[in-house]
């Protein structure tokens, strides 16, 4: 028995019955319940939402550092999104399974704080720069983690619930190769504690040991 990208066995996906106590068997596209129509259809239209914002803002980002992760993650989340509605249509497994995806750079984040201007809203379309852009794909990538999140918790299809999981740290990884990408050029600074008070914290907790209570 082979293992499918999504955790489930294969025979066992095909095997699967789901009944309605009121109208009977659930055909495959009907294998959703209520809570997870409502939160999906969040979902993709959040992704909707992301990808036709990364449209608009790409003709104003000027680095093209910037420009390379806006096309790389337009790219992904496209092919995402299509995954998802495919499967979520269905009911079955999504003809390209959900994909990993990969930051072109490092991870090396710049420590401490240095003065800078106060941030204030924008007065015009005029004042879009690289350090706003960068910022609204950041908080697009984050509120995509936590609809996805809360999307699978809620959800019943087996296959649509690991597509979902399974996009969650694709999220996270945008959004943080996004987060380097702004602490690079200073727009988002990362401050750090005391080292008295860091190592307190990192010190505060001790690995579990002995059996679990009641067990030999």
């Amino acid at each position: 028995m082979t293992q499918n990208p999504f955790g489930q066995n294969q025979n066992q996906m095909q095997g699967q019955t789901h009944e309605n106590m009121h109208t009977g068997t659930v055909p495959p596209d009907m294998n959703h319940g209520g809570h997870e129509l409502f939160d999906v259809h969040e979902v993709l239209s959040q992704s909707i939402a992301a990808m036709d914002q990364s449209t608009m803002l790409r003709q104003h980002a000027k680095d093209p550092e910037l420009i390379d992760i806006m096309d790389r993650q337009y790219r992904f989340m496209r092919q995402e999104y299509n995954t998802l509605v495919d499967c979520f249509k269905t009911g079955q497994d999504p003809q390209v399974p959900t994909q990993r995806y990969q930051m072109a750079g490092g991870n090396d984040f710049i420590y401490g704080m240095k003065q800078a201007q106060p941030k204030k809203p924008m007065m015009s379309p005029q004042e879009i720069d690289d350090a706003a852009i960068s910022g609204f794909l950041l908080g697009s990538a984050k509120a995509s983690a936590t609809g996805k999140t809360a999307a699978a918790l809620e959800t019943t299809n087996p296959v649509v619930r690991r597509v979902l999981a399974d996009s969650v740290p694709n999220c996270l990884e945008m959004a943080y190769e996004l987060s380097i990408y702004q602490n690079k050029h200073h727009y988002y600074q990362v401050p750090q504690l005391a080292d008295a008070d860091m190592q307190a914290i990192l010190n505060a907790y001790a690995p579990a040991t002995g059996n679990q209570p009641g067990m030999q």
